[in-house]
Order: C-alpha cells, then structure tokens, then sequence
C-alpha cells in the first residue's frame, strides 16, 4: 500500500492517502483545520476525507442506469442505502504516487473499462501548497474507443462551526426530489449567508468560479474555472461539502429525458485521446 504523503509549507500542511481513493486527508494552516482534516495514519473511510476527487461524473447517476452509444448499463450501488451510483470511480480506487516532494505531488489513476464504468480513461491529480494556498488541478484522459460522456470535479469538507459563513454568486439552482435527484432549475443568486442553520443539499450552476467561506478566524477563498457548484451541509453537521464540479447532477439522464445536449449541462463529450482539465484553489488568510 502506498504510504501517504505530507506537503509543508510555512504555515499550511497538508497530508495525502494516495491509496484511499487518492484523497486529502486533512489541511490545516498552523494547526487549525481549515478542511473537515483527520491524520492520513488515522484515515479509514475516504467518505470522511477532507476532500476527493469526483471523475468521470459528479454526484448521482439516477437509478444506476448508464444509458450511451445505443447501450444501457447497469452500475453498481456505491453509496448505499441510495439507489444511485454516486460521484465516480475515482474516489474508490487506489491511486499512483507519479512524483513527490516537500510541497508538490502528482497522483495517477488508469482506468480499465469495468461493471463500475465502462469506458477506459487516464487521470492525474497535481497538489502544489504555497504559503496561503493548496492549488490542484484534475484531468481525465478517454482511452475508451469510442466518444464518451464525462465530468470531473472534486469534494472538498470544510470545518465548520456557528460563525462560519458562506458566499458566492450564482445564476441557478436545481431543485431536488426526495430521491436526490435534480427535477427543475429555478434562478437563483447564490448564497450569501451564515452556516449554522443553513439546510441546503443543491447544484448550483452560473457560477463566476468565486466563493468566500469564513471559519474560526479564517478567511477561505475558493476560486476555481469549473461553473456548477454543490454546496451541502444541515444545521446539525459540522462540516459544510462545498464542490466545484463540471456539470449539473444527473446530467446524461436530465439531457435525455429534456432533450437538450449534455454540454448544455456541463458534461464534456471526449472523443478518443481527448482530455478534460480543470483547477482549483483553496487560499487561506487569517481574517482582519
């Protein structure tokens, strides 16, 4: 098993598990958590992770049916007792150290067509920490034969408390069903609120790739080129997922079912040897 790796710089640190679903397992500048962080030794769920990788897809495939190129397929119940697959293959598999040292790592995943998705793809997760930031990038590579449907984005758990507030511009949301899939886009302007009582489990989309979050004397900017966001947390969780993400939730299924093209909802359709990137930073400053 791949040991995990520790990024340090003067006032972050920044500890990864390449071998849980090539996670970050905790940020903490000068020892204070800004993610929801455990010590990688400790880490042994990647679903309580500080953050994860979302690929080929973010959040929900309905009902677990893949429907591409004249084929459905059937994929497996990843996040039960939800009926859906949910956020990808990248999170559950283990990932290669490519390189490593003090304040840069590059991690790898090849993917062989399997039950969990079937179209071949390569992707790489590149970790630069500064002295106020994490900087990553994610890009996924079709090595399938044919043209597929794909999105990326990541899944990032702030530490949250009763003072931490949110904010960031938007030009939509999509409502949910009690199943947790996306049923209608109403406009929407984003938030601009405090966190505490905030109940909210949504895609935002129209995103300008801004956001400002304030937690525990720190002030936590995540700029990113990805347009949808998924921001979920309950008054009773001390944690707030706050996602860039590439498309809308369940966006092959809304394409079909609407008629609209899938790069209409943000999915990209790559065709062999094409590849899809994106970016995103967490800056961290302690606040005035």
């Amino acid at each position: 098993m791949t040991s995990p790796l520790t990024l340090q710089s003067a006032h972050l640190r920044c500890e990864l598990l390449p071998a849980l679903g090539g996670c970050v397992a905790g940020l903490w500048c000068d020892g204070q958590a800004v993610l929801h962080s455990t010590p990688a030794a400790d880490l042994q769920d990647v679903r309580v992770a500080g953050s994860y990788p979302l690929l080929p897809y973010s959040n929900r495939i309905g009902w677990r049916k893949l429907q591409w190129a004249d084929q459905e397929y059937e994929l497996p119940q990843n996040f039960a007792p939800e009926p859906h697959s949910i956020h990808g293959v990248g999170w559950e598999r283990a990932w290669e150290v490519e390189e490593a040292s003090a304040t840069h790592a590059v991690l790898a995943y090849r993917h062989g067509a399997d039950a969990a998705w079937p179209f071949a793809f390569d992707s790489r997760q590149t970790f630069t920490l500064t002295d106020d930031a994490l900087e990553l990038q994610l890009s996924l590579t079709n090595r399938a034969e044919l043209a597929v449907p794909v999105g990326l984005g990541w899944h990032p758990y702030f530490a949250k408390s009763a003072a931490t507030r949110i904010q960031f511009a938007a030009k939509g949301r999509w409502e949910m069903d009690a199943d947790n899939l996306p049923t209608q886009r109403l406009a929407h302007p984003g938030l601009d609120t405090d966190c505490s009582n905030l109940n909210v489990d949504h895609c935002f989309d129209g995103w300008n790739g801004a956001l400002h979050l304030s937690e525990g004397g720190l002030r936590i900017q995540l700029p990113s080129d990805l347009n949808c966001l998924v921001v979920y947390t309950t008054p009773q969780r001390d944690s707030i997922a706050i996602e860039p993400v590439s498309h809308v939730n369940n966006a092959l299924a809304l394409s079909q079912q609407t008629g609209v093209t899938p790069e209409s909802l943000g999915l990209r359709v790559l065709q062999p040897g094409q590849t899809l990137a994106a970016r995103m930073r967490i800056q961290v400053q302690p606040q005035a």
